[in-house]
């Protein structure tokens, strides 16, 4: 219930024209009276307009108290280690290494790669495929068409190189 009225909150924030490039990922409140807020945007997240949106929410919830008087309010970016949620965020993220899983009635293995390219409602990951032929090892780059819907967690991989 609050979640979804911080949702709307959020939305008719990122309609103005400062904020037309950020987006909501996720709103989650937990029962210690903790509400955390996970934002993004095309160009990236700054701690200043999580600040922004931080004040912007508590004037909300101080006047209708939806928490009570006592809550603890965090809003940041999802960051490196949580995985994408939004068609959003993949495209985002295009030409990064990734590490997908797919659901389980789909297969259980996972596929690495990078993400090249966002369609309407599926991603293409390039990736390096090694296959035995005799003694040989045969390496090929391939591209792989994996629907949104197929996708149980995607993860952005870490890159030092």
């Amino acid at each position: 219930m609050i979640e979804g009225r911080i949702i709307e909150l959020l939305e008719q924030k990122f309609v103005e024209p400062d904020w037309q490039d950020c987006f909501v990922v996720e709103v989650k409140q937990h029962a210690t009276n903790k509400l955390e807020v996970f934002i993004d945007s095309d160009a990236g997240i700054t701690f200043e307009k999580c600040r922004k949106i931080s004040r912007y929410l508590e004037e909300f919830l101080d006047k209708h108290l939806w928490l009570g008087e006592k809550y603890t309010l965090d809003v940041s970016s999802p960051g490196i280690s949580r995985p994408l949620v939004l068609k959003r965020q993949y495209q985002k993220n295009v030409g990064r290494k990734v590490e997908i899983k797919l659901k389980e009635e789909q297969q259980s293995e996972k596929y690495e790669g990078e993400l090249i390219g966002v369609v309407e409602d599926a991603i293409i990951l390039k990736m390096s495929v090694t296959t035995k032929e005799g003694k040989k090892k045969k390496t090929e780059i391939k591209e792989l068409n994996i629907p949104l819907e197929h996708i149980a967690q995607t993860k952005v991989k870490i890159s030092f190189n």
